[in-house]
């Protein structure tokens, strides 16, 4: 044994601290730590640069209803109808999702009240093969908007999508004409559908019903959009605006209504209900 380790075993030194990694969380657009706790009482928002974190669907829902809403039991549907494979099995992918993911799909719908508001509200989280739409996804959609049918209340839904899931091909376009039907009904029944496009909320879901709300609210700096940016770029050969696709920039061209803080959200959609919401006759 050398003196070294003579010495370092003598001395009664402590134990090295370990600091857990979930301690600091890192802003990914300033860089800068964050203490977790106070990312998570500041609702996943950075404190010093104001940018809005991606949260999933659990977590977004306790943000929006309040305590002791339901959570709607998930649809059951045909998986892998297509015998898709790629680098990976669809079938492997979908355990692969599920294990990280308290949900078998990628919208969860919860119907309670919002300040005292009845309302259904569906979340789509990115954390689930980034938000991509299926037919569980079009059939989850389907569920809420008859929730809200029958309880005679507001559709709010939350998106946050890459597009279309290519797994499933075909199958998953058609949830597009699905959910912009039931848009339609809700439309015909005097029933309010409100749309919160976070980031990122691009593909078939723009084109769908993520842009046929009553009212279109967005987070501040969401990526909003149809195409990816180098696409747009390729095919008109043009170098596009600064911002061009966030928030602020479709609420400067008209394509959304309002640009809303997430502290700010749920009290907006409660007053937005009060504004859209049937008025029972006297």
């Amino acid at each position: 044994m050398s003196w070294l380790s003579r010495v370092r075993n003598a001395l009664p030194f402590a134990p090295k601290r370990e600091t857990p990694d979930a301690l600091w969380v890192k802003c990914p657009s300033c860089q800068e730590m964050i203490f977790a706790k106070e990312y998570e009482e500041n609702l996943y928002v950075c404190p010093r640069c104001e940018h809005h974190g991606r949260i999933n669907a659990d977590t977004r829902l306790a943000q929006l209803l309040d305590p002791g809403f339901d959570l709607l039991a998930q649809p059951e549907v045909k998986e892998d109808p297509l015998k898709f494979r790629d680098t990976a099995k669809y079938t492997d992918r979908l355990k692969k999702a599920r294990a990280a993911n308290p949900h078998r799909d990628a919208f969860s719908v919860g119907s309670g009240t919002i300040d005292g508001r009845p309302a259904v509200v569906g979340v789509q989280d990115f954390s689930f093969m980034g938000g991509s739409m299926g037919m569980a996804v079009g059939t989850a959609f389907v569920q809420g908007a008859e929730r809200a049918l029958s309880r005679r209340c507001p559709y709010i839904v939350v998106t946050a999508a890459g597009g279309a899931r290519m797994q499933e091909g075909i199958l998953s376009l058609m949830q597009m004409p699905k959910a912009t039907v039931m848009t339609r009904r809700l439309k015909e029944a005097g029933l309010p559908y409100i749309v919160v496009l976070t980031d990122p909320t691009t593909g078939g879901v723009t084109a769908s019903y993520a842009m046929l709300g009553d009212v279109q609210i967005a987070e501040p700096g969401a990526l909003i959009g149809f195409a990816g940016q180098r696409v747009i770029q390729d095919t008109i050969r043009e170098q596009l605006p600064e911002g061009f696709q966030r928030a602020e920039y479709l609420l400067k061209h008209g394509m959304i209504d309002m640009v809303v803080p997430r502290k700010e959200l749920k009290g907006t959609l409660a007053t937005l209900i009060d504004y859209l919401s049937p008025k029972k006759a006297a």
